[in-house]
């Protein structure tokens, strides 16, 4: 993560909380964040610099955007119970509620320092359509490809659409046309994120894999058609016939099945379509290189 977007994360808590063991809180979780390969700020600079910006601020536009993945990240992660190694998982429930609330606080308050009050409706929007989007992860709504491709453009491409958004939006003279262009762009990024993120998961045969959450994934959509005469157990065990401890029993034949049904071809074949459309799209906005080239090595990997 870039040194200087940290020092504005850092800043950002200091300059709006008194109390030191709340500050000291917040630092850790950023420390922690700072610590991963973040791309998302990466995001907001690379898309404010191809499309010609020159803003002072960019750089708290950008340490806002990590704030809020880190907000939304420490609440998947009480969600699911899961990465107890984070500090916001070893620490009481009620402090890590209380620094998920000093994130937003921040994000209102800073929008409104770097002159972006206007943002505020659109930033509420895309949150609130990627809490639609985990609320129907996390609820098991999804029953079909349709309901997946929904629910990723919600989850995934929403806040997608937020990094990009907090670039862009700080060049004041961008036309309608480009920023419509760019919304499409990051669904499409955000589609062909998600799709390699759960091609990796059902190759992963562990707590964290979508098969054992019984997940309704692109791969594992596919699979469920066909399972019922090739690999009975997958169906047994979504329908409840069978337990995750006498499903794990079929996990060498599991994961041969996964390589051999061709679920992950098919999942590869519908996230280029979509790299396709993003690859069109990119090439339809006025970028300037090296930016251009920039934003496609961090989004399109």
């Amino acid at each position: 993560m870039n040194p200087d977007v940290i020092r504005e994360m850092r800043r950002m808590v200091d300059d709006h909380f008194q109390s030191e063991d709340l500050k000291g809180l917040l630092h850790a979780f950023i420390e922690d964040k700072s610590a991963e390969n973040s791309l998302w700020s990466s995001i907001t600079l690379s898309t404010h610099y191809m499309l010609g910006g020159s803003s002072p601020c960019i750089e708290s536009a950008a340490a806002l955007t990590e704030l809020v993945i880190l907000a939304l990240d420490i609440v998947d992660d009480l969600q699911d119970q899961d990465n107890v190694s984070k500090p916001w998982m070893k620490c009481p429930q009620a402090y890590t509620l209380n620094a998920v609330l000093s994130l937003h606080a921040i994000l209102l308050t800073e929008l409104g320092r770097i002159g972006l009050s206007r943002l505020t409706g659109d930033m509420g929007r895309l949150l609130v359509q990627t809490i639609e989007g985990q609320q129907m992860d996390v609820s098991q709504s999804v029953v079909s490809e349709a309901d997946y491709i929904a629910m990723v453009r919600q989850k995934s491409g929403s806040l997608m659409r937020l990094a990009c958004c907090m670039g862009y939006s700080l060049i004041d003279d961008l036309d309608r046309e480009t920023v419509d262009r760019m919304n499409d762009l990051a669904e499409c990024i955000g589609i062909m994120a998600q799709i390699a993120n759960d091609v990796n998961d059902v190759l992963r045969y562990d707590v964290k894999n979508d098969l054992l959450l019984k997940k309704r994934t692109l791969p594992i959509l596919f699979m469920l058609v066909d399972s019922k005469d090739e690999f009975p157990p997958i169906g047994q065990y979504y329908e409840g016939l069978i337990s995750a401890d006498e499903f794990l029993r079929h996990k060498q034949a599991c994961m041969a099945y996964i390589r051999d049904s061709g679920c992950i071809e098919y999942s590869q074949v519908i996230r280029t379509l979509y790299a396709d459309k993003a690859e069109e799209l990119l090439q339809s906005v006025p970028a300037v290189s090296p930016w251009r080239e920039r934003f496609k090595e961090i989004t399109f990997g």
